[in-house]
């Protein structure tokens, strides 16, 4: 499904359209690549910026605090691949068809969970539910 409508960029979807018309969808999908987008941009300034900043600190307080700093950013960067893979299947969705439709019920996911986070794959009460059975596994 190839969707190239025009969108102005005041565009908000609304509850009074068809779910999931061709502006819909090009909100979403344009709203998905520049997510992506900035996570790309965002990694490879890591990337460049650890290649640059390796140097020699003889303090060894100094060394363990910077070390810190890098472990901690890749980890954010880790978490930000693994968003990027979850961006990638919401297009995959968007290409067949499947966006905006939660896995467990095949209903509608809202507009504005959707516009919050658009890599949902589960409406609010569907999510809640998953959320409520793995609390309660977790406590076993």
């Amino acid at each position: 499904m190839k969707v190239n409508a025009v969108l102005d960029k005041s565009y908000q979807p609304t509850d009074d359209e068809e779910f999931m018309n061709d502006r819909q969808v090009e909100y979403f999908r344009e709203k998905l690549e520049q997510w992506k987008a900035s996570l790309l941009s965002d990694s490879k300034d890591t990337i460049e910026g650890m290649q640059e900043g390796t140097r020699n600190i003889p303090d060894v307080a100094d060394r363990a605090s910077e070390e810190t700093d890098r472990a901690l950013e890749l980890r954010t960067r880790d978490r930000q691949r693994k968003l990027v893979a979850k961006i990638d299947a919401a297009l995959r969705r968007i290409e067949d068809g499947s966006y905006g439709y939660c896995e467990a019920t095949g209903e509608p996911i809202s507009l504005k969970r959707l516009d919050a986070r658009p890599i949902a794959t589960l409406s609010l009460e569907a999510q809640e539910r998953h959320e409520r059975k793995e609390k309660v596994h977790r406590d076993d």
